[in-house]
């Protein structure tokens, strides 16, 4: 759909009114700036690249050149992998955005996909169980013919079912 010019480049004025645009669910973005020094023992934040939960922090006095600094420690929210970041506490980091979801389950695949029923009707298939107890777990409430409510943890791309609970039948 793009008219190329000499250089390679394509002109905004060439894309017709039928090219579509699409972004993620709410629109918005996958973190949000939060200064460091607001940061406390609960939140989220990013280290590494990495979606985290801050188990720990503790914040160093104003020093020779400055800075007071906040020191986190933290576990990741899908592998709870522990990671440490130093941060002055005026600097800005990012906070990542951490959705959770509940969802029936529906069926589960002999590879392990938990097939999700979405509140729109449609399902949700491409979420494997988490090979860990609460995977286990599922997949033995499922086999007994238990109806499984699973949690889905959301953030920054990446999906995880982390708990479950049983629906009681009425």
């Amino acid at each position: 759909p793009f008219a190329e010019t000499e250089d390679n480049t394509a002109e905004m004025s060439d894309i017709d009114e039928n090219t579509e645009f699409t972004a993620n669910s709410s629109g918005a973005s996958l973190v949000i700036p939060v200064q460091a020094g607001a940061l406390k023992k609960g939140s989220h934040v990013v280290i590494k690249g990495r979606p985290c939960k801050i188990v720990e922090t503790s914040t160093s006095k104003t020093g020779k050149h400055g800075h007071a600094k906040v020191h986190m420690v933290a576990l990741d929210i899908f592998t709870n992998k522990k990671l440490e970041d130093i941060c002055p506490t005026t600097h800005n980091m990012e906070q990542p955005i951490v959705n959770r979801n509940d969802y029936q389950v529906l069926n589960i695949d002999e590879e392990g996909f938990a097939s999700l029923l979405l509140e729109d009707g449609t399902t949700k298939d491409d979420l494997k169980l988490p090979e860990n107890d609460v995977g286990e777990q599922i997949q033995a409430g499922f086999e007994d013919g238990k109806d499984i409510l699973a949690s889905v943890l959301t953030s920054m791309g990446e999906e995880m079912i982390i708990a479950f609970k049983e629906i009681s039948q009425k």
